[in-house]
């Protein structure tokens, strides 16, 4: 069943679906690129799929259709709940679980139970933000196998950036820290409506066992936001920030004073994590997420 639906653009006009500038929608209609997208995923049989920002339902049929055992499908814009309810309804199994919703209040593991994924293109204005809440998942490993993820390509160069490049950031050292991180493909903003500004880039990231230990995540995100805000400074000037002595704390963590941010390793940033948890003890601070 589902190979008699609706053309998408049907569907679209059908429910008045514009894609609004203010939640970041770029709707996906390439049948071919949706398809692409799913099988990265990999195998889907017996698998729980969460997907973000799913719009008018374009990946979400692709998704059904490589035989996703369910789709969690979380959708803030009401317009669009109709046209996934339609889509609920013509499949009429039950894999597809429509939550009107925003995604960065929604706690998706709370519906999902056994093998899970996530897979999504993401709405531009919180693809970050909900990421970076992904990442920190505790316990880890966490209730995810695997994220396949549709970004601006400048967010995906900054995931995989390694050390040296000009991209390499706190959002690299946090994704690749916890997962592995690997670029797929490139989608043109031709398949998009309306096409954006920027190319789009499929990421996957697969989820490291044993992480290296940081002490706790506070620490690692106090050391990378003190060391990447003033990257053009040696450690020894940019980590004041974090700790008032910082020749202390790299000497522990077995690093070089005169080293800069943009050098430091995935593993050099833990074990300074994990000397700031050491001397700082249970007091350390919260700071701002990854832009």
């Amino acid at each position: 069943m589902g190979t008699d639906l609706s053309p998408l653009r049907d569907v679209i006009a059908r429910h008045g679906l514009t894609a609004r500038k203010s939640l970041g929608q770029n709707f996906l209609l390439d049948l071919n690129l949706t398809g692409r997208i799913a099988r990265a995923a990999g195998p889907l049989d017996g698998v729980t799929v969460v997907e973000v920002g799913p719009g008018p339902g374009g990946l979400t049929r692709a998704l059904l259709a490589e035989g996703a055992a369910r789709v969690v499908a979380i959708e803030r814009d009401r317009r669009c709940i109709a046209a996934l309810s339609e889509l609920a309804d013509h499949y009429g199994d039950g894999r597809l679980e429509v939550i009107e919703g925003d995604a960065l209040a929604v706690d998706a593991a709370n519906h999902v139970s056994g093998p899970a994924r996530i897979v999504a293109n993401l709405p531009y204005n919180i693809a970050t933000p909900l990421l970076v809440g992904w990442l920190r998942a505790e316990p880890w490993p966490p209730w995810y196998q695997s994220m396949t993820l549709m970004f601006q390509r400048e967010v995906a160069e900054r995931l995989a950036a390694p050390p040296g490049s000009k991209t390499y950031g706190r959002l690299g050292v946090l994704a690749q820290w916890r997962c592995e991180v690997r670029a797929l493909f490139d989608v043109s903003p031709k398949a998009f409506t309306p096409p954006p500004k920027v190319t789009s880039t499929v990421v996957q990231l697969v989820p490291r066992s044993s992480p290296e230990p940081v002490g706790d995540i506070a620490a690692l995100a106090r050391v990378t936001a003190a060391a990447f805000g003033q990257r053009r400074k040696m450690l020894r000037s940019s980590l004041k920030a974090a700790w008032p002595q910082p020749e202390a704390l790299l000497e522990r963590a077995g690093i070089a004073a005169t080293e800069r941010a943009e050098q430091v390793t995935v593993a050099q940033f833990c074990a300074m994590a994990r000397a700031l948890h050491e001397l700082s003890g249970p007091d350390a601070k919260e700071h701002p997420e990854p832009e």
